[in-house]
């Protein structure tokens, strides 16, 4: 027969695998909502732009009810070294989940704004990083609920690229509406959305850092790679 202290340590192994779940099932709503958000963009699918926005409130009330699980956690069962770290890990991967979600909300919301307009370029560029911004996600996410710090340290060294991309587009951008005022407000919102994008990107990022630093109890101290940051350069006039 099972003695009391077998009961407790098997009953806080339970609430610990409870977490992880319910983490990967959060991340699973946000992944979906993000390709829902690609999907409304790159095809023009209103019911996509409609179901990302919609998920919204779900990936709102997963943090919350995970916040909720983690206080009562430490509170209970006072959890210390790696049991200690995985927990209160688990709070900055679901805050950066969240704004994950709420950022593919906005940008399901502009892309019915791009409905009513004729795109006069196409949208490869765009539709290559949307791709790039989802693997990255999944990735991470699998590497949290694997325990996978490779997987982790793969996503944080890719973010680089979606930057490059980022910054391709955003000059892209500004030289068509240059080049015609009737390009301006369409590519006002291709702007934000390949902000958004590349803001999602940079949580996936952060959730890479939190895992690699749950998994091995070691923080990533190395500058984390960026790309190409001349989309930000102030434009000075030139002294007489």
């Amino acid at each position: 027969m099972a003695s009391d202290a077998e009961h407790i340590v098997k009953s806080y192994q339970n609430e610990l695998n409870r977490l992880r779940t319910l983490i990967s099932d959060m991340g699973g709503m946000v992944e979906h909502q993000v390709a829902d958000c690609c999907d409304a963009v790159i095809n023009r699918n209103a019911e996509a732009a409609t179901a990302a926005v919609a998920q919204d409130p779900q990936v709102d009330a997963a943090e919350r009810e995970i916040e909720q699980f983690v206080i009562r956690l430490l509170a209970l069962r006072q959890p210390m070294a790696g049991d200690l770290r995985q927990i209160v890990s688990s709070l900055k991967i679901t805050g950066d989940l969240e704004r994950i979600g709420d950022y593919a909300a906005n940008v399901a919301k502009r892309s019915g704004v791009l409905q009513q307009f004729t795109l006069p370029y196409t949208l490869t560029g765009l539709a290559h990083m949307t791709q790039l911004v989802q693997q990255n996600l999944k990735t991470v996410i699998d590497a949290f609920g694997e325990g996978d710090h490779e997987k982790a340290l793969e996503v944080w060294r890719s973010d680089e690229v979606i930057d490059d991309i980022y910054n391709a587009l955003f000059r892209e951008l500004i030289t068509y509406m240059m080049e015609d005022p009737r390009n301006i407000t369409p590519c006002t919102h291709l702007l934000f959305i390949a902000k958004n994008l590349e803001r999602i990107g940079d949580h996936a990022t952060n959730i890479a850092e939190t895992v690699y630093y749950a998994t091995t109890g070691e923080p990533l101290l190395a500058a984390r790679p960026k790309g190409d940051t001349s989309a930000y350069a102030v434009v000075r006039p030139a002294r007489d």
